[in-house]
């Protein structure tokens, strides 16, 4: 058995996703992670929301929580708090970390909680039937967007640094040895890590704009993806539709949440307990 197989839960495939769904690579990423940091099942906790991501904790032969949609972050907040020596991994899909989830996303970067987010980017509500999600690329078509999506999206790595994350990269289904280096260091992070991973759907996304294949649409991520270097290279109006890889922000000078509730926030309520709440 190879080392990332022990964190896989096989009695529980097959698994739902679509064939050729980028899915299957980030769960894979994931475990050889952990098999490279050698943790302790036991001192795991994988946490989703709904979508296509939701299903991933159901795969991880670790503690796991299915939560409601957009809140797998407020559950893990608890989790973190409770039992702050814990890895707690959230994975969450672009609907349900962006749209519903979005505030409690800028909240966790806010507080530099210690909370590991894998935040899959297909640019689509896919389990769903394909609605439009604040990812979704300009001009595309989805269910809700038959004429074409006029609305800017979201770009994840500015969003976040606004909400002075600690932590934040950007990498692809396409490069597995990368994205696992990347998700591995991010789980290595002391605080909020955010790995934002461009992923395909090529059954509610795609097949609406003419790459009806897993193959196509792994190109086409392949073609607006590249280098911070190469991106800065680009005019203002190249970069629109383009997408840097890396990573982009690792402060190690902020200060994690737990460890401030458990160094200020306990000692002062023990200390206000022993003195009868005064």
């Amino acid at each position: 058995m190879r080392d990332y197989e022990k964190y896989i839960r096989y009695r529980t495939f097959p698994t739902p996703w679509c064939p050729g769904c980028g899915d299957g690579v980030i769960l894979k990423s994931i475990a050889m992670a952990f098999a490279e940091l050698k943790l302790d099942p036991d001192d795991i906790i994988v946490i989703a929301g709904i979508g296509c991501s939701g299903r991933m904790p159901t795969y991880f032969n670790t503690n796991t929580l299915h939560t409601t949609h957009g809140r797998a972050l407020t559950f893990a907040t608890g989790i973190k708090l409770a039992k702050p020596e814990k890895l707690v991994v959230v994975v969450s899909g672009d609907g349900d970390a962006t749209a519903i989830g979005g505030n409690h996303l800028i909240h966790a970067a806010r507080r530099n909680i210690g909370i590991k987010m894998i935040l899959i980017n297909n640019g689509i509500y896919g389990m769903t039937g394909g609605q439009v999600s604040p990812l979704t690329p300009p001009k595309f078509f989805t269910e809700t967007t038959p004429y074409g999506n006029i609305e800017p999206h979201f770009r994840i790595r500015t969003l976040l640094s606004a909400a002075e994350v600690s932590f934040v990269a950007r990498e692809t289904v396409n490069r597995l040895t990368q994205l696992k280096q990347v998700i591995k260091k991010s789980f290595q992070h002391k605080g909020f890590s955010v790995v934002e991973v461009m992923s395909n759907c090529h059954v509610n996304l795609g097949r609406r704009n003419k790459m009806k294949s897993p193959l196509v649409m792994t190109e086409y991520i392949k073609d607006i993806t590249m280098s911070m270097a190469d991106y800065e290279k680009l005019s203002p109006e190249e970069q629109e539709s383009k997408y840097p890889l890396g990573i982009f922000v690792e402060n190690t000078q902020r200060a994690e949440y737990t460890d401030l509730y458990y160094n200020q926030v306990v000692p002062a309520a023990q200390q206000a307990d022993a003195q009868g709440g005064k």
